[in-house]
């Protein structure tokens, strides 16, 4: 992969497109084996680093900040995740993770979103008790 428009080409192709605007696109992640059916939104945004290197941000929301206990949260982020840290956004903490798009390989790109929706998914069940994104 070589460009935002590149990714936004595979992912249109591969995914559910729920939203799409120039540097955002916004996708239903659907769990394949998953028995209950689970989704989660996941919100890729480019960056552009410098002026000059596109990045693909990778975000999932958790629940809203009101709801979660964020000492809790980001201890169980500390001691179980392996890609992607938390951020807050607006009113949502989302489990987030950056990839550089040039020389970027598709599956560099897929497993951090995978990782990244289901690190989400999971901490919305433990710290919102739901599956509301």
């Amino acid at each position: 992969m070589a460009s935002w428009r590149d990714l936004v080409g595979y992912v249109k192709s591969s995914y559910q497109v729920m939203k799409e605007e120039p540097d955002e696109v916004r996708i239903l992640y659907t769990f394949e084996d998953s028995d209950d059916e689970r989704e989660q939104v996941v919100v890729l945004f480019r960056e552009v680093l410098d002026g000059k290197h596109e990045w693909v941000q990778i975000v999932s929301p958790c629940g809203l900040v009101s709801d979660i206990h964020l000492q809790g949260f980001l201890e169980e982020i500390g001691h179980t995740t392996v890609a992607g840290g938390a951020a807050i956004i607006g009113e949502h903490v989302v489990v987030r993770h950056s990839l550089p798009l040039e020389n970027l390989d598709i599956n560099e790109f897929e497993d951090p979103l995978a990782l990244v929706a289901a690190t989400a998914d999971q901490l919305e069940e433990k710290f919102v008790g739901g599956d509301d994104y």
